[in-house]
């Protein structure tokens, strides 16, 4: 079993910054590629930026420039960078992972955290 759990969401002013995490946790596997997605009240989840394993990265239009993605694989974890927040941003956020244990992939999904950017 693995489980991802965000953290690092919270209530911040319009040009504010905050640094997401996700943490990967379980038993013999390993992270392909993670994204982070986020889902504002009333709208579609969608998708804010992927990394690769290699560390490729891309971002939603939206974002670039302002956001960063990053992962650290020797702590299994992925970090989204978010600088000059706009009240627009605000959403729940969450982690995507491709996983493969025992040689099969699958995508795992965390728990949410709540970014809320005040005017």
């Amino acid at each position: 079993q693995v489980q991802l759990v965000e953290s690092g969401g919270g209530l911040v002013q319009a040009g504010g910054s905050l640094r997401l995490s996700c943490a990967a946790s379980g038993n013999t596997f390993t992270i392909i590629g993670i994204g982070w997605y986020r889902q504002a009240p009333g709208k579609q989840r969608e998708l804010v930026a992927t990394i690769s394993r290699r560390g490729n990265t891309n971002y939603a239009d939206s974002v670039k420039g302002r956001f960063t993605i990053s992962r650290d694989d020797a702590k299994n974890t992925a970090y989204l960078q978010m600088n000059s927040l706009k009240p627009e941003d605000t959403a729940v956020y969450y982690c995507n992972a491709g996983i493969e244990r025992y040689g099969i992939q699958s995508p795992y999904w965390g728990q949410g955290t709540q970014v809320t950017v005040s005017s």
